[in-house]
């Protein structure tokens, strides 16, 4: 029993030595280290274990000799790893003391694990166990049973102790694990709760932002109104200022249009006394006085203060030609060199009366004898009218031409037209190419202001008026960009002249053909360029009477020896090359015309400063209308020319004559119409049966229409 107080004693020495203070890192597995990898010195017994090993030294002393004398030669290592074996075991009990109390000793730890080899042995030649080894040493048991079951005891605690270690190890692993999930769960959480806080951050920075730029945006908005209300105000500030500076140059430009229309009128007036004046003047030329018998040193006398009446005129005119016109102290000197003028035209009147009375007592006898021939010849010829008058009425039908009167008128607008054309032959066929080039100019400015009548504004109708005004007032006009003045040659008036009256019929021939509302601006500037210029008007009655003779009316007779084409143009057809154009063709500008005409002879320019009626007024167009009705109705023809002529005209028609007007249209309803359809044929009734619906329509509400494209007075303040 005393080695098992031994061993007992030896356990608490280990424990007690500071060899047996080991400290334990719960992370040596992980890191693949030795358990006993944290120390730092050699693991040896303590100073007390030797008193204990010195007192069971024989034991181990014994054995070793015993296996040293049955292991011969055959075994030469083993002697030298007993104290290998000795060592190895004396540091694990000692490393082992700590953990376990129970009673150690050296020679059980080298029992057991020589049983530990054998049993590797056997496990590895499973044979061995069979076959008898002839080095195998004979068992020997140096301790006793309590001692080698104290040794299994600390095995199984050692045994446990590991587990119960690994088992820590485990927990302490999973626990170690659970805490990483954690932490690194709650790292997440914490990064998601960053992150919103830093999204949550960068949305209040971008609503901030936006917020301030809604702000800016709205102060930026506010300067802009701010900027607009004062550009608008700083406008209306800028129109009054252009309305009122407008105001004034309308007031200055009508100031200095008056003033020059009243120097135009004094310079008309001013050529107009010149006029007279030198017409006067040649009254008192001697050579115009010969066959009277006032004496010649009277007539003299009057002729030398007429011509220096004449000076005093010319001087006046002299300074106009400069540019300038006359002024009123001018006219005043002028007006005044007239009036003495013509008190010397009557004083020398008074002087002719009192020369010719005589001659008038000896001529008495034979005027009274001519006037009785006279009255002899009219009594004579107003019976030849009764006769014819009565041969007419026998007849009971209708003419085939026009009236004597009105076939002279028709003559006279001819050979009026036909010397205007001879007297500017010599500017028609010239060569001289500056000479052409006015022609051309002339021919462009007299044209153009006509083509571009149309019925936009009054006030563009106006400035085509005195452009064509001035024109054949021989004062200078631009046109195409150059001026140019009738007066620059002695035949341009007249050709002038002779070329507008051409392109106004041309108009009524194309333009009004075409569209029917364009004649009314096409016809009331030319009824006033008709009414200052009446040489004009004359012109454009014989260009429409020579390209529609209807509008005379007048039915040109065919004459003998005349040819088919020939008659044809002068019927007022078209003939060229391929042949005699169409019927319709035909009607169409003879339509236009007539309603060209028909709005000429019921308008005047509202501009106009002469008084009395139209130039070419509405008794001119009740003429022609009683004209047609006196005479055989042609086919197509005056059907279509009476409609487009009532059409245009029968409004103003009406209210002029009222009850004899409506007289006419049903004396043309009744009589005249049966002999407009006997001479129609089925195919040619359309003309016929609008002329029929305008009658049938007139007299059932005993009203006309006004017509379509009348200027009214609002067109003029445009």
């Amino acid at each position: 029993m005393p080695a098992e107080n031994l061993r007992w004693e030896t356990l608490r020495a280990l424990k007690d030595s500071p060899k047996g203070n080991i400290t334990f890192d719960p992370f040596w597995s992980e890191r693949g280290e030795d358990i006993l990898a944290g120390c730092k010195e050699e693991l040896s017994l303590s100073p007390g274990s030797g008193v204990i090993l010195e007192r069971i030294r024989f034991v181990p002393c014994k054995r070793s000799c015993f296996q040293a004398s049955s292991s011969g030669d055959s075994s030469p290592g083993l002697s030298e790893e007993i104290p290998a074996s000795i060592s190895t075991r004396e540091s694990i009990a000692d490393g082992n003391t700590k953990q376990t109390p129970t009673h150690f000793t050296a020679s059980s730890v080298e029992i057991e694990r020589e049983q530990v080899f054998n049993n590797e042995a056997k496990d590895e030649d499973p044979d061995a166990g069979d076959v008898p080894s002839p080095t195998a040493v004979p068992a020997l048991s140096l301790l006793s049973p309590k001692a080698m079951e104290t040794a299994g005891c600390i095995i199984k605690v050692e045994e446990e102790h590991r587990e119960k270690a690994k088992m820590a190890l485990r927990l302490r692993q999973e626990m170690q694990e659970k805490l990483v999930v954690e932490v690194a769960s709650s790292e997440s959480e914490q990064l998601k709760r960053f992150e919103e806080f830093m999204e949550l951050k960068q949305r209040q920075e971008f609503q901030s932002m936006r917020d301030m730029m809604d702000r800016e945006t709205k102060e930026s908005i506010g300067r802009q109104e701010k900027l607009k209300e004062e550009q608008r105000h700083r406008m209306k500030i800028l129109n009054l200022r252009l309305r009122e500076a407008e105001q004034q140059r309308v007031r200055e430009a009508e100031l200095e249009r008056q003033r020059q229309a009243e120097g135009r009128e004094r310079l008309r007036n001013l050529n107009t006394i010149q006029e007279e004046i030198l017409q006067l003047n040649q009254l008192l030329e001697p050579s115009m006085q010969s066959k009277t018998d006032v004496p010649a040193a009277s007539l003299s006398s009057y002729s030398t203060r007429g011509n220096q009446l004449c000076s005093q005129v010319s001087e006046v005119v002299r300074k106009t030609a400069e540019g300038e016109f006359p002024s009123v102290e001018d006219m005043t000197a002028a007006e005044r060199a007239l009036h003495e003028m013509r008190a010397l035209i009557r004083l020398m009147q008074e002087d002719v009366a009192k020369a010719q009375e005589k001659k008038k007592k000896d001529q008495e006898e034979e005027e009274a004898r001519r006037k009785q021939a006279e009255l002899q010849a009219q009594q004579e010829a107003q019976k030849k009218a009764e006769q014819s008058a009565k041969e007419r009425a026998q007849k009971k039908g209708l003419q085939n031409s026009a009236e004597d009167s009105t076939m002279r008128w028709y003559k006279d607008l001819q050979d009026s037209a036909a010397q205007c054309a001879q007297s500017f032959e010599q500017l028609q066929s010239t060569k001289d190419a500056q000479t052409k080039k006015l022609r051309l100019e002339l021919q462009k400015a007299a044209t153009i202001p006509v083509s571009q009548i149309s019925s936009n504004s009054g006030s563009q109708l106006r400035e085509i008026f005195d452009k064509i005004d001035m024109l054949l007032s021989g004062r200078s006009v631009v046109s195409g960009g150059r001026s140019v003045c009738a007066s620059q040659h002695p035949q341009g008036l007249d050709f002038a002249s002779y070329k507008l009256a051409e392109k106004f019929v041309k108009q009524g021939e194309e333009e009004v053909a075409s569209h029917h509302e364009a004649a009314f601006p096409i016809a009331v500037v030319a009824s006033g360029v008709w009414e200052l210029h009446p040489r004009v008007g004359d012109l454009i009655l014989a260009h429409l009477h020579k390209k529609c003779p209807y509008a005379v009316p007048h039915y040109p007779p065919m004459k003998d020896g005349t040819p088919v084409e020939e008659y044809q143009k002068i019927l007022g057809y078209r003939v060229d090359d391929s042949g005699v154009e169409g019927q319709d063709s035909f009607l169409k500008r003879m339509s236009g015309m007539i309603r060209l005409y028909a709005a000429i002879i019921q308008l005047r320019w509202p501009y106009s400063s002469k008084q009395g009626s139209a130039p070419h007024g509405l008794n001119h167009g009740w003429r022609w209308l009683a004209q047609m009705l006196n005479m055989e109705p042609l086919v197509d023809v005056t059907a279509t020319l009476l409609f487009d002529f009532l059409e245009v005209c029968g409004n103003a028609l009406m209210k002029q004559y009222q009850a004899q007007f409506w007289k006419l249209i049903l004396l043309l309803k009744e009589e005249y119409f049966p002999r407009i359809e006997a001479v129609t044929s089925s195919g040619q009734m359309g003309s016929v049966i609008r002329l029929k619906q305008f009658l049938e329509t007139s007299l059932q509400s005993r009203q006309i229409a006004p017509p379509k494209g009348q200027l009214s007075s609002e067109f003029w303040r445009s």
